[in-house]
């Protein structure tokens, strides 16, 4: 009897234990990326700028685990994060970045509009708050074709100031449609607190609707996890629309060229947040503690991480551009 019961058991702590190791790996990859994006611009290799979302991993990472690969994700400008966290490949996506023809968006989208419908990842998007009307598209389009998916709307609390959020947060709740709303609030509208833009509470806002809401640490990937898990399974349902705020922290500036941040911030709030606050240390030190993984598992997976990462830059660099006779190609209006 001991033993036929010990089986099951231990199923269910391996899973867990890959489960979170997939999310460490996740995270590492997420912030090895970033980290050669900043390279490609400080080389000259990258036309134009792009926003890293170093620091805020957990919450990508935590809430697309959740998903099933079919769901819908909209990102934001800050988006290569929840690009990598729904499946995307790191060599597409800095193709994408440098322009080439292997890209997602064949070298025309950049790094604020890479898209990749194969992950349900709907795209990336340079307005701010630009995405919410897609994403409550998705998810009408889900409910009308009962196919049981659900949509993911990442955004900043910058949107908040946005009113097509509010116009498609009240049709999501009268129609009951499978969206969750997500508030990445990493404290600052461009170089701005977000105290002295937003009145009130952001929860505030989900509630005059009488949506579904929730506030998570989103520095901690099994909480938002966990909570992420509970809202898609009730989206799933058919219960209805959802509301998450996530507070995190952005280390990096505004774009790869916000060097000087010392005006709006100082340089203790973010070495706090780098070494207090870290997602990847946090769940890193967890991991160790529980007894899920040892040191030299975790260092395995920031090498290989590494790896693939350096791979993907040689791969995208290589790459060759479109040619003159695709300008025209692939273009909508």
């Amino acid at each position: 009897m001991t033993t036929a019961t010990s089986k099951p058991e231990a199923g269910h702590e391996a899973a867990a234990e890959n489960k979170w190791l997939r999310a460490y790996r996740q995270m590492v990859r997420i912030r090895l990326f970033e980290e050669q994006v900043n390279e490609l611009y400080t080389r000259a290799l990258m036309p134009g700028l792009a926003h890293l979302y170093s620091g805020q991993e957990a919450v990508a990472v935590g809430i697309c685990e959740a998903l099933h690969i079919d769901d819908y994700i909209t990102s934001t400008h800050r988006g290569h994060g929840h690009c990598l966290a729904k499946g995307a490949s790191p060599d597409r996506m800095f193709a994408e970045l440098l322009g080439k023809e292997a890209g997602y968006c064949r070298g025309k989208g950049g790094s604020m509009h890479i898209a990749d419908p194969a992950t349900g990842n709907l795209g990336a998007n340079a307005i701010v708050g630009g995405s919410v009307g897609i994403a409550t598209g998705a998810a009408f389009a889900s409910k009308r074709l009962g196919n049981g998916r659900v949509a993911v709307c990442f955004f900043g609390e910058g949107a908040l100031g946005q009113g097509s959020l509010y116009e498609v947060m009240n049709l999501a709740q009268l129609w009951k449609l499978p969206v969750i709303y997500v508030c990445e609030n990493n404290l600052y509208n461009e170089y701005t607190h977000f105290s002295e833009t937003t009145a009130g509470t952001i929860l505030g806002r989900a509630a005059a609707f009488g949506l579904e809401s929730a506030f998570v640490d989103g520095q901690d990937v099994r909480a938002v996890n966990e909570i992420a898990t509970r809202l898609v399974k009730r989206a799933r349902a058919g219960d209805g629309p959802a509301f998450l705020q996530a507070d995190t922290y952005r280390y990096s500036g505004h774009h790869v060229g916000d060097i000087n941040r010392e005006y709006y911030r100082s340089k203790q709030e973010e070495q706090h947040w780098k070494t207090e606050r870290d997602p990847i240390k946090l769940h890193a030190s967890w991991l160790l503690t529980q007894g899920h993984a040892a040191a030299a598992v975790l260092d395995q997976i920031t090498s290989e991480a590494r790896a693939e990462m350096e791979a993907a830059v040689k791969f995208a660099i290589a790459a060759p551009y479109p040619g003159v006779d695709q300008v025209e190609q692939d273009v909508y209006a």
